[in-house]
């Protein structure tokens, strides 16, 4: 699972991402998708059970063009939007 904001993301994954790695993303907003850069700025254990172990990185997006921040914004601005309604 994916939760994304402006200037980032939370990922959940089955492997450990390495930290200060860099890795290309595509994030579908809606009827756009984009390819943002982001860097590894901290990973962990979220869970474990007796079959996996969870982890939870947090990525930082980096060299993002204006239109892409701006793209991601106003996504992230309707789904909140949607969710009061």
């Amino acid at each position: 699972m994916i939760t994304v904001g402006v200037v980032g993301s939370s990922d959940e994954e089955s492997f450990p991402l390495q930290l200060n790695s860099l890795h290309e993303f595509r994030l579908s907003l809606g009827s756009l998708t984009v390819v943002v850069k982001g860097r590894v700025a901290h990973c962990h254990i979220e869970d474990v059970d007796p079959e996996s172990v969870l982890y939870r990185a947090g990525v930082e997006f980096v060299d993002m063009p204006e239109w892409v921040a701006r793209a991601i914004g106003e996504f992230v601005d309707a789904l909140k939007t949607g969710r009061q309604a």
